[in-house]
């Protein structure tokens, strides 16, 4: 997807960690062309196991968690390159950005997210205020809107604690942010059972879905499946070593 003059997403989001993928998976519901870019592993990868996010009352493997979230932000639509971005500017026509990545690919979007925190030198050309503590850099946020329009900051770089699921709730909350104030008619990411709005002589709100008991099932079958499939056989991934140990 190298430029080609025209915007090429809606929204771009620069990394592919637990906040950067989850609010991916939000915009791309919400029908926003979204591209991902992450170079490098999630730092959840260096976990040995992931015990206290919900819904796995055993745990589950880091890595393997990082994977299925991946997974779920493509299927929802997100488009996801293998591209460290090196800067991010204000596109020459004065709307949207401008997104250069190391191998030379340029990147247009209406909207940035962004969501790789521990080297964020990429937003220096912007008009965005760094607050540097020691080696890491930090963005300060309203609502998970930066002092830029149109430049949005999603988990750790927005100084949220360093948890999974913190991650991925301030991931949505910003990615909900962002729908709200892009012209996406939007109320709410719900699956609802049919006649939970229809019944009560109202429209299924945007964002909504109703589906029969048929559909369902179908789904939940399918879930159950697919659960299946990515518990059936140990994860093969080793955590990653903390990068100083790694240069040692």
């Amino acid at each position: 997807m190298e430029t080609t003059g025209q915007t090429d997403a809606d929204v771009l989001i620069v990394g592919g960690g637990v906040a950067g993928l989850t609010a991916g998976t939000f915009t791309a519901r919400a029908g926003l062309e979204t591209v991902v870019l992450t170079a490098g592993e999630s730092i959840l990868r260096r976990n040995a196991h992931l015990e206290n996010y919900p819904g796995f009352p055993a745990g589950v493997d880091s890595r393997l968690f990082v994977d299925m979230t991946r997974t779920q932000a493509e299927r929802a639509g997100c488009e996801i390159h293998e591209r460290e971005v090196t800067q991010v500017t204000h596109a020459e026509d004065g709307g949207g950005f401008e997104v250069a990545t190391a191998g030379g690919a340029l990147f247009e979007a209406d909207r940035v997210i962004a969501a790789s925190w521990s080297d964020s030198s990429y937003l220096e050309a912007l008009d965005v205020d760094l607050d540097r503590r020691g080696s890491k850099q930090y963005v300060e946020t309203d609502e998970g809107r930066t002092a830029v329009e149109g430049l949005y900051a999603a988990g750790r770089i927005a100084r949220r604690y360093h948890q999974a699921v913190i991650a991925a709730g301030h991931g949505a909350e910003v990615a909900l942010t962002l729908i709200h104030d892009s012209e996406v008619h939007f109320y709410n990411d719900w699956v609802v059972p049919e006649g939970y709005f229809t019944d009560r002589g109202r429209e299924v709100p945007p964002g909504c879905e109703e589906i029969d008991a048929e559909e369902r099932e179908r789904r939940a079958e399918e879930s159950r499946e697919t659960m299946r499939e990515w518990f059936a056989e140990p994860h093969d991934g080793e955590p990653t070593p903390h990068p100083s140990l790694a240069e040692e």
